[in-house]
């Protein structure tokens, strides 16, 4: 199977093509496609678990270890701020150094922060091996997807991405369940106690199964000030983003970070035209399908993370559901990612990934719409209809943007690439929650005065309405102790009615994120440099 590259990303006056250097082929285990894929689904199933399986956690580490509220967020913020700054300078590691040593490194180091943090006695040793885990964590991401893109041929890689989709999707709605279980029945130490076997059974596969692959025009240096300035530009970024509801939207400190991000972006696109080996050549992104991927994949995680963070304050404090029960009602909608993966991957391979992405966008728009009917009396049945819709929709959008970001990236390039799809994914989750947080809290703040009084309850003043407001953002009804059991009830239905309209008001922001990101999928078309990487191996 001859390789082909259509784009120059390699710098100017390389013209020479993205092919694996020679390697002898693989012989059982070793390098075979589907064992690989085993191998890094076990990998990926740790960190895509971590993301969701922790928030279930932090009740109890606050109580075990006397954290205030500000320093339990951080056991979430710092994972995923130092995973989403972190990706694509991962990914070109894995482009330098080989993707299986990059792969092995990322499982040996989560699976041992993961350790760490269940033997830590403070918060502080919590948060810092949290941020080890992250960077542990994007070292293991993006070479799980180099290393599939150069084991699978072309017409595999899809189905082999959908498999790999589903896992993540699987263990991502997975957490809250496993995790509530966890911390009901054994410890929160528990909670990141799991990783460890994880880790040595990936670790264990990895060392026998994966086979190392390079491009004959893989990198030989670092672009070391392209690495400072996109990660200051991530870092200020995401740091505005999660710092936002605290600080405000209109807030001189948040526009800093915005600010200075924008500028040193502004640098970094600057620093790579000049540098030998650019640690994202510029010209990749004159793939008009790949940036409708990276674009694609900001805004699906937008309508999606964004949408799915009020549902779970949704059925648990409006529903009343325990966190097992809220994660056992999100299961149509794992459960359609889990059959849809696949089936998206054989699909997209016969049609092209054009008209699965947009239909799944649609299907993600209709959902997010349906999601901004629910009211306090939906039964679970009519919420299963959505949550099974966004399922979905969500796995052919998971599935064809990893393959138009990858599949159209030079295969020296396919680290860079897998970086750059997983950092759309954080950078969209992390918009999503923070500007459809900014909705809920504008919708609250304006109607709950109005709701307030006109259920008969008596004005509050000033500081305690915005105390009111910031429980009611996430459902919670600011019932003081003593209240009558008849004012209780009233303060419960304004508070819980209040919730709903802006929840609803966010799920249709979301709505019409993904119906913009329909437009946006029709640009999108197969990889055409998906053939790279199938000189290696065996199906």
């Amino acid at each position: 199977m001859t390789s082909q590259t259509t784009i120059d990303a390699t710098g100017p006056g390389d013209k020479s093509p993205s092919t694996p250097s020679d390697q002898p082929p693989a012989e059982g285990l070793r390098g075979h496609p589907w064992f690989t894929l085993i191998t890094v689904a076990v990998g990926v199933m740790m960190v895509a678990l971590d993301g969701t399986i922790v928030a279930i956690a932090n009740p109890a580490i606050a109580k075990d270890l006397g954290a205030t509220f500000a320093e339990v967020q951080w056991i979430t913020n710092a994972y995923f701020l130092a995973l989403a700054v972190s990706l694509i300078t991962a990914g070109k590691l894995g482009d330098r150094f080989g993707h299986r040593q990059t792969f092995l490194i990322g499982v040996v180091g989560f699976a041992a922060a993961s350790g760490a943090i269940g033997l830590s006695d403070s918060i502080a040793l919590v948060v810092t091996f949290r941020v080890l885990q992250g960077l542990f964590g994007a070292l293991l991401m993006p070479a799980a997807l180099g290393l599939l893109r150069a084991t699978f041929p072309a017409e595999k890689l899809n189905m082999a991405i959908g498999i790999w989709g589903m896992v993540i999707g699987a263990s991502t709605a997975g957490g809250p369940i496993l995790g509530g279980v966890l911390v009901e029945h054994v410890n929160w130490q528990s909670v990141f106690f799991i990783n460890v076997p994880v880790g040595v059974l990936a670790v264990a596969l990895g060392a026998v199964m994966l086979l190392d692959h390079r491009a004959e025009n893989a990198p030989r240096s670092f672009d070391l000030l392209g690495i400072a300035l996109l990660s200051g530009a991530m870092f200020c970024l995401v740091w505005a983003l999660i710092k936002a509801p605290e600080w405000g939207w209109g807030d001189g400190l948040t526009w800093a970070f915005i600010g200075v991000s924008a500028l040193l972006f502004a640098g970094f696109a600057v620093w790579e035209n000049f540098v030998p080996e650019p640690l994202i050549p510029l010209g990749l992104f004159r793939s008009v399908p790949l940036s409708a991927g990276v674009v694609l994949m900001v805004m699906m995680a937008i309508a999606f993370m964004g949408g799915l963070f009020f549902v779970t304050f949704y059925l648990q404090n409006v529903h009343g559901m325990s966190p097992i029960d809220a994660g056992l009602h999100l299961l149509p909608l794992t459960g359609m990612m889990i059959v849809g993966s696949p089936l998206a991957g054989a699909m997209i391979t016969k049609v092209g990934p054009r008209i699965p992405l947009a239909g799944g966008m649609v299907c993600v728009a209709v959902a997010m719409f349906g999601m901004s009917t629910l009211e306090k009396g939906t039964g679970s049945l009519a919420m299963s209809v959505w949550f099974a819709l966004l399922g979905l929709g969500l796995a052919p959008v998971m599935v064809g943007a990893t393959e138009v970001i990858v599949g159209n990236a030079p295969m020296e390039l396919s680290g860079v690439a897998g970086g750059l799809q997983q950092a759309a994914m954080q950078i969209g989750g992390s918009l999503g929650t923070a500007v459809l947080g900014a909705v809920m809290a504008s919708k609250v703040d304006s109607d709950l005065a109005g709701n307030w009084t006109g259920a008969g309850l008596p004005a509050l003043p000033p500081e305690q309405l915005g105390q009111a407001s910031e429980a009611v953002q996430v459902g919670v009804a600011p019932v003081t102790k003593g209240t009558p059991p008849e004012i209780a009830a009233k303060i419960t239905d304004v508070a819980h009615d209040t919730f709903i309209s802006g929840m609803s008001l966010a799920s249709l922001v979301a709505a019409g994120v993904a119906a913009v990101a329909v437009f946006v999928a029709l640009l999108t078309k197969r990889g055409e440099n998906a053939e790279a990487g199938a000189g290696v191996g065996h199906i």
